[in-house]
């Protein structure tokens, strides 16, 4: 890690990390509970939710193709600087007492555009900074700082809406974008990513989509990441109804749940990092998934058995396998692909977590049907039975 640190661009792109991901992070907090407070339904916390990885599957693959032929670090300041003013559009407008349910998808789908350029760029630019060999530590300590971020973000926003509202909030996203953006600005490392004669950025998509049918393995980790995004990482919906409805703990205890996202992720990656090289990473990866869905089923008990506390500590749990899991998914296809390729793995990626709103409107129809209890049990049992069922059916998985 000391090696890690002592590249400047490395150091460059964890501050711009820590500081996007508390915007990331306020904007999810300050989202489900405006959402909630204008519609006072999880269904469409989801959909709003949504939104946000709706772009993702769609923009994925292009946004990967075009982070192989324009300068990452160009791409990530340039959708710092765009998630930014669309944070500070909605804080404005609900300031202003004018915001309706229509801008907030809006907004939020334009942001979740912007989202997805940079989830590829930032993962190809990591591999540019660190290199192969040094890529998995690297990816856990940039989660690490990552989940820092959530965590200032989530207790720093649920205390801004508890005593300003959700218009301050929201200019609080904006901050962490635009600082996030700015991070980068020293930073130097070199732009060559493009191949001489890159051809049409249609053409980019096509030659991965080629490659993605000779090379099972891409699709294997694909489905696995967006199994875990669809089923596992869902469960971040329900949270405003969990903290209001079921905990009765309002937006601080709602902060408190995310803020409980975070020191999950930060303890499973830090876990992961000491443990060093990622040998059998294919049987980790599917191990981490089956763990990620018993714990959801042990949430799902949780509010009734151990109250708030009880409730804090298993999210802990679920996100520190969580985190894991999103460890695995992206070293894996970064290291499966050649040098040229970079930007769409990342972009593979982010295709299969544009997958979310699939998941979050799922368990948020559960929810509003058979309670929160339930929509946290049924999912955590269908990532369970995802990652036996793969272990079973595609054994080239667990050699990986």
């Amino acid at each position: 890690m000391r090696a890690l640190f002592r590249l400047r661009d490395f150091r460059c792109l964890t501050a711009s990390i820590v500081a996007n991901s508390v915007g990331m992070m306020s904007e999810n907090v300050v989202l489900g509970w405006l959402v909630l407070e204008l519609t006072n339904s999880p269904l469409m916390v989801g959909v709003a939710m949504g939104m946000r990885a709706l772009p993702m599957f769609f923009v994925g693959v292009p946004a990967g193709a075009l982070a192989d032929r324009v300068p990452r670090r160009h791409l990530l300041m340039a959708t710092g600087l765009g998630q930014g003013l669309t944070a500070a559009s909605l804080g404005a407008l609900v300031l202003l007492g004018r915001v309706r349910l229509a801008h907030v998808i809006v907004l939020t789908l334009a942001a979740g555009v912007l989202r997805a350029v940079e989830h590829a760029a930032r993962q190809s630019y990591t591999h540019d900074v660190v290199g192969g060999p040094a890529l998995v530590n690297g990816f856990a300590v940039l989660g690490v700082a990552m989940r820092a971020g959530w965590l200032a973000g989530s207790l720093g926003a649920g205390a801004v809406i508890a005593r300003f509202g959700s218009g301050p909030a929201y200019l609080v996203v904006a901050a962490g974008f635009l600082t996030g953006g700015l991070a980068l600005l020293p930073a130097s490392a070199s732009e060559a990513t493009a191949a001489p004669n890159p051809g049409s950025l249609w053409r980019s998509v096509v030659d991965f989509l080629a490659a993605m049918r000779t090379d099972r393995t891409l699709v294997v980790l694909m489905v696995l990441t967006a199994g875990a995004e669809i089923l596992g990482f869902s469960h971040q919906v329900l949270l405003p109804s969990l903290a209001r409805d079921v905990l009765h703990a309002g937006p601080e205890g709602l902060g408190a749940l995310n803020a409980a996202r975070a020191i999950g992720g930060i303890l499973g990656l830090v876990a992961a990092s000491l443990r060093g090289a990622a040998h059998g990473g294919g049987a980790l990866f599917l191990l981490v998934v089956l763990t990620f869905g018993v714990s959801l089923l042990g949430l799902a008990a949780a509010p009734y058995v151990v109250g708030f506390a009880g409730v804090v500590i298993i999210l802990i749990v679920v996100n520190g396998v969580g985190a894991l899991a999103d460890l695995f998914a992206q070293s894996l296809l970064q290291l499966s692909v050649p040098r040229h390729l970079r930007g769409r793995a990342g972009g593979a990626w982010v295709v299969a977590i544009g997958l979310a709103p699939l998941g979050q409107m799922q368990i948020g129809a559960l929810a509003s049907l058979f309670g929160v209890s339930i929509a946290f049990g049924a999912s955590g049992l269908a990532l369970a039975l995802l990652a036996i069922a793969t272990a079973v059916l595609a054994p080239r998985a667990r050699r990986l």
